[in-house]
């Protein structure tokens, strides 16, 4: 299987190509998202994509969207992405693209974390909280936190580090009730999803979702949900408090750039063939876990 690097429709007009999503206008009030196979690692685009993973992402994405619709409406509009481009270009949408609302992004990464690893386990040796929330003292990496955690951070552009931020400041910057509802859909989210990947076997340590408003000023959920480029997946049976465990996400492909003598600015090393293709199995087992289905 060869991944997919870049799409070319020209059917519609591109207005956003990102880490991983090219967005084509459909009218004037739905988008073209398509996930293509790029990865990225410490904000850096990859040279070689991973093939299939966009389509894991959609099938994953997709999944979730219909298994927590009752806990807050979601962006999807239920039109088949082969419809809005030319026959030629079925190939380039098929299994990873979606047709979206149009909606206004709320422009705060929600991340949820249920154990404290990456950076939230960097912010605490050094503060002891984590965007502003304190947590007890003398937790382990990779410790199970008393409870989900609301830790946001402000969206940057691509090739910027994302700046975490205080609940506060999410007041501040889109109003209580915005902040409020975004809050209370990210932990509820997340608690579902928890609750349903530990019967699979899975341990979501953490993730991140994108709301954004529609025309009535309601607020959606929107982007990608729970998936392994948004969340850290980690099998349960393996898992040990103390050390940084083994993963069903992209966790794999940042190790091994970790290992590199790399100062995590573009161009990223390139990445050997073997490599590659364990980053993509681990992308599919994590699909097939949660899922029990695979992609074409």
């Amino acid at each position: 299987m060869s991944g997919l690097s870049k799409t070319q429709i020209t059917s519609l007009p591109q207005i956003y190509s990102g880490k991983v999503r090219d967005v084509y206008a459909v009218g004037d009030d739905k988008l073209l998202i398509v996930a293509s196979d790029r990865i990225s690692a410490f904000d850096v685009i990859l040279g070689d994509p991973i093939p299939g993973k966009g389509k894991v992402l959609t099938a994953l994405t997709n999944f979730w969207f219909e298994k927590l619709k009752d806990v807050i409406p979601n962006h999807l509009t239920g039109i088949d992405p082969k419809t809005v481009v030319k026959p030629e270009e079925i190939s380039q949408v098929e299994g990873r693209a979606v047709v979206s609302k149009r909606l206004k992004p709320i422009l705060i990464e929600c991340v949820a974390r249920g154990y404290i690893i990456g950076g939230g386990w960097k912010e605490y040796c050094e503060h002891g909280s984590v965007c502003g929330v304190k947590l007890p003292a003398g937790l382990k990496m990779a410790q199970k936190l008393p409870e989900p955690i609301f830790s946001p951070a402000a969206k940057a552009e691509v090739g910027v580090h994302d700046e975490n931020i205080t609940f506060e400041k999410v007041v501040e910057l889109y109003g209580r009730e915005v902040a409020e509802t975004i809050r209370t859909a990210t932990l509820e989210l997340y608690k579902r999803a928890s609750e349903y990947a530990a019967t699979r076997g899975i341990i979501i340590a953490d993730t991140k979702f994108e709301f954004g408003l529609d025309e009535d000023g309601r607020v959606l959920l929107m982007d990608e949900v729970l998936t392994p480029d948004s969340s850290r997946f980690w099998p349960a049976d393996e898992y040990e408090v103390g050390t940084s465990p083994k993963s069903f996400d992209k966790q794999f492909i940042r190790d091994w750039l970790e290992s590199q003598p790399w100062d995590k600015t573009p161009p990223a090393p390139k990445v050997p063939a073997d490599i590659i293709e364990k980053t993509a199995d681990k992308y599919r087992e994590a699909l097939r876990r949660l899922t029990g289905t695979d992609i074409a």
